[in-house]
Parts: structure tokens; sequence; C-alpha cells
């Protein structure tokens, strides 16, 4: 399982970076992105941390830990300069929290993520044809959510991205040990999307494709 969307209790989540990565290796995970909640209040102390834990982790060469941020709830029109800010902080994987039907998000959230070549475009909801043709000019990936409620639009997000040819990657968003899954579980969700046998291979694919971007 590869794995590009986690919180820590660096943010909202309720483990502590090393625990996180020692569950996710018992349970088959390859590699992952620890992506804590982040805005200009705290992306340095985010990703100080995680870069600190990441240089321990990436010792052993089976496994591979990547800092990131998910920038969250930001407007629009300071998202570019976000991005920018992450990327000079040693953020390998920048995560767009994207318009989910879960929750408020300000409208225009995912274009500007797009715009600003964040790496994936988290839970996007009702994506449009023409964030599709951004997300494809842009590369940037949209995901597939394993997290409940931000995976109600997962139809709608599979359906768009096949017909317009944008990369997808399942993650998890996770935020407890519960949260975690395995391969066989990613399938499940996969298959859930609308998603066939066929996409679930090129889904691989595109996680080993931008762990080799990223890493």
């Amino acid at each position: 399982m590869i794995d590009f969307h986690m919180h820590s209790l660096l943010s909202d989540g309720a483990l502590i970076p090393s625990e996180l990565v020692r569950r996710a290796r018992v349970i088959g995970y390859t590699a992952m992105a620890i992506t804590d909640h982040a805005d200009e209040s705290n992306i340095e102390a985010v990703l100080r941390q995680i870069i600190k834990v990441s240089v321990l982790v990436n010792k052993d060469k089976g496994f591979r830990l990547i800092p990131g941020v998910e920038l969250t709830h930001i407007p629009p029109r300071q998202i570019p300069l976000m991005v920018k800010k992450a990327r000079a902080l040693g953020a390998r994987v920048i995560v767009g929290h994207g318009e989910t039907l879960a929750e408020p998000v300000e409208a225009g959230t995912n274009r500007a993520y797009i715009n600003a070549k964040v790496d994936i475009l988290a839970h996007p909801g009702l994506v449009t044809e023409e964030d599709c043709r951004a997300a494809v000019k842009k590369s940037v990936y949209f995901e597939i959510t394993g997290r409940a409620g931000h995976n109600a639009s997962n139809g709608h997000v599979a359906r768009m991205a096949k017909e317009f040819g944008v990369r997808m990657v399942v993650n998890t968003d996770s935020h407890s040990p519960g949260d975690l899954i395995t391969d066989e579980r990613a399938e499940l969700i996969a298959l859930g999307a609308g998603l066939n046998g066929v996409d679930i291979r090129r889904l691989k694919e595109n996680a080993q494709e931008l762990l080799k971007k990223v890493y």
C-alpha cells in the first residue's frame, strides 16, 4: 500500500508520526506521506517535525516516508503563495484540501490548487470538465478517498477523471489507526467508486509513478 494523505497529532490525527509509520508498516504499507493540515500559522513547525522523522525512517531502505502537508481551508487567492512556501520549506508532497461535499469549502478552491500545481487534489467533490482539463495540463492527481463523508463524491470524481484522462490515486486521509487500509481494501474502495480491474492496475501504477516523482 502506498498512501499520500495521512495525518498525525501534529494536526488533528491521533498518533505521533513514528507510531503512525510503525502501524502502517505492520499492515503492509511500503511508502506513505504524512501530510498534516497546514496554513500560514503552522506550516513551518509541521514540516520541520515531519522532515525530522522522515530522515530517521528513511535510513531503512525498505520503506519510504515522504514529508508533506495538506494545505487546508486557505482562501483561493492565497493558495499560490502557500504552495510555493510549502515547496521552499521542504514539502515533497503537497495535497490541496479540495471542495469536498462534507465541509463548506470556498468556491474556486479546486481550481486554485490545480493552477498552483499541487501534487494531489484531495476529495475534490463535484469536479467540473474545466477542472479536469486543467488537472491534466498541470499534472495534478485526483484523490479517490477512503475517508467517510469525503468519499460521497468518489463516483463522480472517478467518472470525470476517466473521461478526461486525469490520473488518480487512492488515499485514506487517515486520522486514526482504524483508517489505515490494506491493498485489498484500497481495491474495494476503487471498485465502489465505479472503477474496474484495468483502472485499479492504473491506480497502482500512478502511485508508483508519483512516488518516484516526489521521493
